[in-house]
C-alpha cells in the first residue's frame, strides 16, 4: 500500500508539478494513520532523493540557475537548523508537537491549493512592484523567501514547490519558467535533505516506509511526466486544489 501510495503522488507530481510534500504528507497522516513528526520527517528525506534525480536533469539541460539556489539557500539552510532545534526543545514526540505540526500543515496546503487556484491572477498582481525593485531588494528578498521555506518546509514538508514557484515567479519575471522550475527543485534538495537530517536525529523518520515509497514515486515520477500533455491542467490543476483546501481544513480542525 506504501508503495502503490507513492505511485499514485508521483504520477499528480508529474501531472502538477505540484511538490510531493503537498500530497505524500497528509497521505500519510489521514490515510494511513502516522504521527505528523513521523510523516514529516520520512517525507522530507523522500523528497531529497527524488528531487536530486530532477536536479541531475535540469543541471545537464542547464536550466538552475545556481546564483538564486544559493540566495535561497542562505536563508533557508540556517533557518531550517532553528527550526529542528526548537522542535527538539518542543519535544517533537510530544502531543503538543505533533499538534502544532498537524495544523502548520493543514495552512500549508490551504496556502499551497491558493497558490494553484489563483498563480495568474497572484503573479499579475505583483507583477508592477516587481518591476520597481531594485537588485539589491530582489536579492534580500530572495533570502527572506529562502528563509520562509527554511522554517515551512522543516514543519510541514510543504511548501518548497508550489508556494515557492510562485514567489520566485513574482521576484524574477524576466526569468524563463523552465529556469526557475529548475532553480526551485535544485535548491529544495539541500533544504530538505538538511531538514530530513534534522528529523532523523529527532528520531522521525520511518526508514521502510521511505523505502517503500520510493519504489513506487520515482517511476510515478517519470510516467506522469510523459503523460503530462494528456491530462488537461484546466481540470486537473482546480480538482487538487479544492482537494488540498479540504485536506488542510480536516487537519486544521
Amino acid at each position: 500500500m506504501y508503495t502503490l501510495c507513492g505511485l499514485l503522488v508521483g504520477l499528480l507530481v508529474g501531472f502538477t508539478g505540484v511538490g510531493g510534500g503537498s500530497l505524500m504528507t497528509p497521505l500519510l497522516v489521514l490515510a494511513f494513520g502516522f504521527n505528523p513528526a513521523t510523516a514529516v520527517g520520512t517525507d522530507l528525506l523522500h523528497a531529497a532523493i527524488s528531487k536530486a534525480c530532477g536536479t541531475v536533469v535540469h543541471g545537464r539541460n542547464a536550466t538552475v540557475d545556481w546564483r538564486i539556489v544559493a540566495r535561497l539557500a542562505t536563508g533557508s539552510i540556517p533557518a531550517t537548523i532553528a527550526t529542528i532545534l526548537l522542535l527538539r526543545y518542543l519535544d517533537l514526540g510530544g502531543h503538543g508537537s505533533g499538534r502544532l505540526i498537524a495544523v502548520m500543515l493543514g495552512m500549508a496546503l490551504i496556502a499551497t491549493a491558493t497558490s494553484l487556484l489563483f498563480r495568474g491572477r497572484i503573479l499579475d498582481a505583483f507583477a508592477r512592484s516587481a518591476e520597481r525593485l531594485s537588485a539589491t531588494q530582489v536579492h534580500h528578498l530572495t533570502i527572506a523567501l529562502g528563509l520562509l521555506l527554511g522554517v515551512l518546509v522543516s514543519l510541514t514538508s510543504v511548501g518548497a514547490g508550489a508556494l515557492g514557484m510562485v514567489a520566485l515567479l513574482s521576484l524574477y519575471p524576466k526569468a524563463s519558467s523552465a529556469r526557475l522550475v529548475g532553480t526551485d527543485i535544485a535548491h529544495a534538495v539541500p533544504l530538505t535533505l538538511v531538514a530530513g537530517l534534522g528529523h532523523w536525529y529527532l528520531g522521525s523518520v520511518d526508514w521502510t516506509l521511505l523505502v517503500s515509497l520510493l519504489l513506487g514515486s520515482l517511476p510515478g515520477i517519470v510516467i506522469g511526466s510523459q503523460l503530462t500533455g494528456y491530462v488537461p491542467d484546466r481540470i486537473l490543476r482546480p480538482i487538487l486544489g479544492t482537494a488540498l483546501v479540504a485536506v488542510g481544513a480536516r487537519l486544521i480542525v
